[in-house]
């Protein structure tokens, strides 16, 4: 049975604004990175003033972006790989820097 849906065209989509309401809120209760919260507002903005009404992509894109931010920040193994990372990084520096005394290039 097929359904008489409106076309995109003839109706904009609704503005998302339960799920700007939820990841501004998650943002403010400090669940995203450092500095989120404020370019959250900035770049939900800018892709407000680059949208029309029944063109809503860029908008949906801030809030998927953040979403995403948001999980991924409250992940637990987050900041264990992010400190591995720097673990690794600080111990490849040293290699390095050790490898380059031992052949006199310093």
């Amino acid at each position: 049975m097929a359904h008489n849906m409106p076309t995109q065209q003839s109706v904009p989509p609704p503005f998302p604004s339960k799920a700007v309401t939820d990841v501004r809120a998650a943002l403010q209760a400090g669940h995203g990175f450092p500095g989120d919260c404020e370019a959250f507002e900035v770049d939900l903005q800018r892709a407000l003033e680059a949208s029309s009404a029944a063109d809503l992509t860029a908008v949906t894109a801030v809030i998927t972006d953040y979403r995403g931010r948001i999980r991924l920040r409250q992940d637990p193994g987050f900041d264990i790989a992010v400190r591995e990372g720097i673990d690794l990084s600080a111990q490849l520096k040293r290699e390095s820097r050790r490898g380059r005394f031992r052949s006199g290039t310093e």
